[in-house]
């Protein structure tokens, strides 16, 4: 039985300097920064590490960057997904996975498959890979929604171990865990809505926010693990305008503009991604005063 992989993740950015190269310094402030501050597990090369505008060389040298920080402190789940399934296999076979606990990998975006071509698609690539997998549900970035039965009949694959549910229906959520196998669980992939999934038996979260409050914010998840709401809720609200402020000029934008105030990283972002306008910005600095992070 694989070990789950459960409580607060950090979907970690990738830091840059002023001529866009990667900044790996700061990376290792970063990973040293949530690790020591008592997050669960980390993700290398989600989205929100811009993984789409890294090299090969890049990607291999930012995994191995997390990974020598971490040195083994908690697991490492790394990003692997596409819309070719025969090229991520591919990857997949040529993937050193020391130190790698399990993959991340996204319904394939753009060319929009049909149920049927997600439920292959993903037998396919649990099959190939050495380590569990991840599922990862996020309809507003690849325009194709895993529905729940789809998701449960993946489920029951021995090499999968839960979803990451990030299609903001809550419904669907409720579908997913009322008729899941015992050993598949369910993961929050939307900040904002992690206290209400962990109340409805979500087991954890891979989360943005994590990356700038990973003490408050695995603490809330902890809380609500536990069943202490009273001590979740306050937690919940405190971060929630910080959240959605995060989200208005998309991500990583408003993340790295955060991190930016708190010295751990520049605010650089590569094209076709740029830094959150003027505006967002003074509004994120004004919500970091007020909750007296800043």
């Amino acid at each position: 039985m694989h070990k789950q992989i459960i409580g607060t993740g950090v979907a970690l950015i990738t830091p840059f300097n002023n001529d866009f190269s990667v900044d790996y310094s700061s990376l290792e402030k970063i990973v040293d920064f949530v690790v020591s501050q008592g997050v669960d597990f980390l993700v290398a090369l989600g989205t929100t590490s811009e993984s789409a505008t890294l090299s090969t060389e890049e990607k291999v040298k930012v995994v191995d960057t997390i990974l020598k920080i971490n040195n083994n402190r908690i697991p490492v789940v790394l990003g692997m997904g596409g819309n070719d399934t025969r090229c991520l296999i591919n990857q997949i076979n040529k993937q050193d996975f020391a130190g790698i606990s399990a993959i991340l990998s996204v319904t394939p975006y753009y060319n929009k498959p049909q149920q049927d071509g997600l439920l292959a698609h993903f037998r396919a690539v649990a099959d190939a890979s050495p380590v569990p997998m991840i599922l990862y549900n996020v309809p507003g970035r690849t325009s194709v929604n895993m529905k729940a039965e789809t998701c449960l009949k993946l489920a029951h694959h021995p090499n999968i171990l839960s979803v990451k549910e990030a299609s903001g229906d809550m419904g669907q959520v409720m579908q997913i865990i009322a008729s899941k196998p015992d050993k598949f669980e369910l993961l929050s992939g939307d900040d904002a809505l992690t206290l209400p999934m962990l109340a409805v038996g979500a087991k954890g979260v891979i989360s943005v926010v994590a990356n700038a409050f990973p003490d408050l914010f695995s603490n809330m998840v902890r809380f609500q693990l536990a069943g202490d709401n009273a001590s979740a809720l306050p937690i919940h609200y405190k971060l929630l305008r910080m959240i959605d402020l995060l989200f208005v000029d998309g991500n990583p934008a408003g993340i790295k503009s955060v991190l930016h105030q708190f010295g751990l990283c520049s605010n650089i972002l590569r094209l076709p991604l740029v830094p959150v306008n003027p505006t967002v910005a003074e509004q994120i600095k004004n919500e970091m005063l007020s909750i007296g992070v800043l």
